[in-house]
């Protein structure tokens, strides 16, 4: 009896063992990745989902969802991008790509897209405790360009 008590035990262990592994794995993904809520800075109000993802060791982002205020026609394609999103849809558009992290974790060197406007910037990415993240899109300079906040999503 006490060595199947005592086998269990032995077995236990590693099972926490991993599951504290897993743990700290899970709280070790960078603070970009995850679903984030952007504003529109006309009306302060929510304008899309975005999901970002780290693949190949970059961060893409993509549009999950969209907000369309009640007074105005829903954007559903993108009628004014000049490349091969051209009236492509919305929803599953890839609005940001090949973002690397520098040194400091700030995550740069990318490209965005606004679809309303149709025109790709390039784009920084800095997150503050994770929760909020500064998204700077500019032309040459970051000094030439503005920025949003955009909110994380909770799952």
């Amino acid at each position: 009896m006490k060595f199947i008590s005592r086998l269990s035990q032995l077995m236990i262990l590693p099972l926490g063992l991993c599951t504290i592994a897993s743990l700290a794995l899970a709280q070790g993904l960078d603070p970009a990745i995850g679903t984030w809520k952007t504003i529109d800075d006309k009306t302060n109000q929510p304008a899309s989902l975005i999901k970002i993802e780290q693949i190949n060791g970059l961060l893409e982002g993509t549009i999950i969802k969209t907000f369309p205020l009640a007074n105005e026609v829903p954007l559903v394609k993108c009628n004014l991008c000049k490349d091969a999103r051209k009236d492509q849809p919305l929803i599953g558009m890839k609005i940001m790509t090949d973002l690397k992290q520098d040194q400091s974790g700030t995550w740069s060197g990318g490209y965005i897209l606004d679809p309303k406007e149709g025109e790709t910037y390039k784009v920084k990415l800095m997150t503050e405790d994770g929760k909020k993240m500064d998204v700077r899109g500019y032309i040459g300079i970051p000094l030439l360009g503005r920025t949003q906040v955009w909110y994380k999503v909770e799952q």
